[in-house]
């Protein structure tokens, strides 16, 4: 298994991601993505959007603001249960996620639980904490020109909220029949109280969420269904290996509110076991709540059957920092080659920023320039993701495009002149072929 610093490092090195305002020094649970990040994480975004709207005949996307009526927020509960366990530590103040710090604790941990596992502060080492307190994620401003508690509002903390404040209108303008599920992915925010482990944990995010509107007794069909598919987009389209993901049934104690069933999917990240998305039963409660504060139906009405009724709702629910970090720590792989340590990403294809890098034996020969240019162009108006790279020996070529995780290098050398054929080495077995240049 890798480690979580081999896979910051290389993250870094290569362009993938950064600390989020490093010129200044950076700050915490805060990152910024490079040109190849932004790559990988497009691609990801993209391959959930195909399979779970594009290609199917039941979902329909929404993009919904991210600052919302703070109503919104009162409504669906968050204002006053959306809360992680907070302690301090009376010697340095340091201020910490109280389950994160004992051994299999829950989020309802209660100061006594605390107290009596005689933790030492990851800071100073002493054992002088203070109460477990609630502390509301959410990250709270103001809208307008004056700052007081009537323009108060909230950055949005999931994007589900968005879909719900638009149910009715997806409903009213495209008459879906039931069952049907509107997607969004967009940015979240959680006032995490210590982010860590990288991109596992941190202050802004960005989710893929969908909520799925079904019959009051067709929840659990439709439940087993989306946790279905959902492993298989998993393993078959993000490359994780089914050993390494895990459902865990949530206990009631420890379910979201709003929640009746609850299935973590849990993954085996370099740092152990965390939770990768999770799959949620949230009854009418969304629907029936927004009802009720704003004064508007809900109701679906079945236009074939005349039937009315609220519909309950299926959520799955995924972000897309953890999945890319997962994505990353599977594919992260060192082996060696004539007595040399190199390191690769096992990329599948359709998600490395880059499918093919393009190069010239040698780059001041000017022939074989030209011929890989012509090479290289044909490429890249047929996939895109091309890459040209003639800088260094064609030896630390392909290591960098390992580490970047390209599938295929495309040499042309002196043989290509002569019968256009090329040098095609594999990133995954280092194997080099001869291939046609109208074949590639």
């Amino acid at each position: 298994m890798s480690k979580l610093e081999d896979i910051v490092s290389l993250c870094k090195r290569r362009g993938f991601i950064f600390p989020g305002s490093d010129v200044y020094g950076g700050m915490a649970g805060t990152w910024d993505f490079g040109p190849l990040g932004v790559s990988l994480k497009r691609k990801i975004m993209d391959a959930w959007w195909n399979y779970f709207v594009d290609s199917r005949d039941d979902m329909y996307g929404v993009d919904a603001a991210i600052i919302m009526n703070p109503i919104t927020w009162k409504a669906s509960g968050h204002t006053e249960t959306f809360n992680d366990p907070l302690v301090e530590c009376k010697a340095c103040h340091g201020r910490f996620r109280a389950d994160k710090l004992v051994d299999n604790a829950t989020e309802s941990i209660t100061t006594e639980e605390f107290l009596a596992a005689n933790v030492k502060c990851p800071t100073c080492g002493k054992t002088d904490w203070g109460d477990v307190r609630k502390f509301n994620m959410m990250f709270k401003m103001t809208v307008g020109p004056v700052a007081d508690d009537e323009h108060i509002a909230y950055l949005r903390p999931e994007t589900a909220q968005g879909i719900f404040t638009n149910y009715k209108n997806v409903v009213d303008t495209i008459y879906p029949d039931i069952p049907f599920g509107i997607a969004q992915q967009g940015k979240a925010f959680r006032n995490e109280i210590s982010p860590r482990d990288f991109i596992l944990r941190d202050r802004e995010c960005s989710q893929m969420e969908i909520e799925y509107f079904v019959r009051p007794d067709a929840w659990e069909e439709a439940f087993e269904q989306l946790l279905k598919e959902y492993h298989f987009f998993l393993t078959e389209k993000m490359g994780l290996s089914a050993n390494n993901i895990h459902d865990e049934e949530v206990p009631a104690e420890d379910r979201a509110h709003y929640s009746k069933r609850t299935v973590d999917l849990e993954y085996d990240y370099p740092n152990g076991r965390e939770e990768l998305m999770g799959v949620a039963y949230r009854t009418d409660f969304d629907l029936s709540n927004i009802a009720k504060a704003s004064g508007k139906s809900m109701e679906y009405r079945d236009k074939n059957t005349g039937e009315v009724f609220v519909p309950h709702v299926v959520e799955p629910s995924i972000g897309v920092e953890r999945l890319m970090l997962a994505v990353l720590a599977e594919a992260y792989t060192e082996d060696e080659i004539d007595g040399n340590t190199r390191v690769l990403l096992k990329l599948p294809a359709d998600l490395a920023p880059y499918r093919f890098c393009v190069s010239p034996l040698l780059k001041n020969k000017p022939e074989l320039v030209e011929k890989a240019r012509t090479v290289y162009d044909a490429l890249k108006a047929k996939y895109g993701n091309v890459t040209w790279d003639d800088s260094g020996n064609i030896g630390k070529r392909y290591r960098k495009q390992d580490e970047i995780g390209t599938p295929k290098c495309v040499v042309i050398d002196f043989d290509t002149l002569e019968d256009d054929t090329v040098t095609v080495r594999d990133r995954d077995t280092a194997e080099q072929v001869r291939v046609a240049i109208d074949e590639l």
